[in-house]
């Protein structure tokens, strides 16, 4: 038992097993197994190493973003001249990723809390205005008293009630059209140790002086004109301007870090959200964007209020960063993968040969060997069948 084991054990130690191969000289398998090797190799080196840079490893981009809105408009509204500056047409304080431009507005002056007629609860009676109740677009909680003379229900509320005419059109602020945009954009891609900044080396003090973006001519420039925004996102200044909609700006680092890290650098596109920019349907109602705030002051003791419903254009924006530099591990990984995508074709080679070709079965005897086991018959048989021979000799 004892050299049983031992021989085991010095053939599992000191032998090597390897595959029987067989050598086909057949014109359509090898041209079929060499097209297999080739489509392979192909998708190696052009899929997996150029295209999808399978010999590098990844990292994705922390950031911050800091913006400033810069420029003035005038509107004249019923004899009225009005300036407006930062302060008044972006919401919320400046230095946000995402904000809102007013482009148009409604406004309704001296309001203050009272009662007043409901536009939207017409009534003969008082039974038509139930006390405590609210209407679903109405402006405040209805008294339960009809006001007779105009027909309307009585509310408590910020009065006089909301002016609701028709959107202005033009839009009242055209002129943002021409407000500035700057973004200032910070990265870092920790696993490799690299912090950016979208304030290149090829942008300075003089240069940010007189740049405003362009996709040609100056695509580096962090200075946007509002209306290029508009423009390059599909809208239509005059119609989002009128009804407000949505832009999203997307700052895109792809970033080949086995290059010096100057190169970089980022690249802005830009997005139509929400709004009619396609106009597909003309019947379809303005998707558009606004919202209300208010101004207080006190004036003579009673606490009042200036509402303005605000049309404007909101501004998302989205940093996308990726950095990709040389690494042993998934490079050693994509090899090894491509190794064994080669085996395909021995696979697909031998099945052809096997189940498709004339002489399969010569080949099933060349690749595969067969060994008959004889069994041993029983001893006890044996000795059965000479003592019966030696029975019939006796008789």
């Amino acid at each position: 038992m004892k050299i049983r084991f031992s021989d085991l054990l010095s053939d599992f130690l000191f032998e090597y097993e390897t595959p029987r191969q067989v050598l086909v000289k057949n014109k359509r398998v090898g041209v079929v197994c060499r097209l297999i090797q080739l489509g392979v190799l192909v998708y190696i080196i052009g899929w997996v190493f150029i295209y999808e840079k399978g010999y590098q490893s990844t990292d994705t981009a922390i950031s911050s973003i800091m913006t400033k809105m810069k420029g003035i408009g005038v509107t004249n509204e019923n004899g009225t001249a009005r300036i407006w500056d930062v302060a008044d047409y972006v919401f919320p304080a400046q230095g946000a990723s995402s904000f809102v431009v007013m482009t148009n507005y409604i406004m309704t002056e001296g309001q203050q809390q009272g009662t007043c007629p409901e536009p939207q609860a017409n009534c003969t009676s008082d039974t038509d205005c139930k006390g405590g109740t609210f209407k679903r677009t109405g402006h405040g909680q209805l008294t339960g008293k009809c006001l007779t003379g105009v027909r309307k229900c009585e509310i408590q509320a910020w009065c006089p009630t909301e002016n609701e005419p028709k959107t202005p059109d033009p839009a009242l602020l055209m002129s943002s059209e021409n407000f500035t945009l700057y973004i200032k954009n910070s990265i870092a891609f920790p696993e490799f140790k690299v912090s950016r900044s979208n304030l290149v080396e090829d942008v300075n003090i003089t240069y940010l002086t007189s740049c405003i973006y362009d996709p040609k001519n100056n695509p580096l420039c962090p200075i946007f004109r509002l209306g290029d925004i508009v423009k390059l996102s599909g809208f239509q200044y005059a119609d989002i301007a009128k009804e407000g909609g949505g832009i999203g700006i997307v700052i895109d680092w792809k970033c080949d870090l086995d290059f010096p890290v100057r190169y970089c650098k980022p690249d802005y596109s830009f997005y139509a959200l929400y709004g009619d920019a396609q106009k597909t349907d003309s019947t379809q109602s303005s998707l558009g964007y606004n919202f209300r705030y208010a101004k207080y002051y006190m004036e003579n003791g009673t606490e009042k209020r200036t509402l303005i419903k605000v049309f404007g254009i909101q501004i998302d924006i989205l940093v996308w960063g990726e950095a990709r530099k040389f690494d042993i591990i998934p490079t050693l990984t994509a090899i090894g993968s491509g190794v064994g995508i080669f085996g395909v074709a021995t696979v697909v080679c031998d099945l052809v040969l096997l189940y498709v070709l004339p002489k399969r079965d010569l080949y099933k005897n060349m690749k595969f060997k067969h060994t008959e086991i004889q069994e041993k018959k029983p001893a006890s048989n044996l000795d059965d069948g000479n003592t019966a021979n030696e029975g019939a000799g006796l008789h």
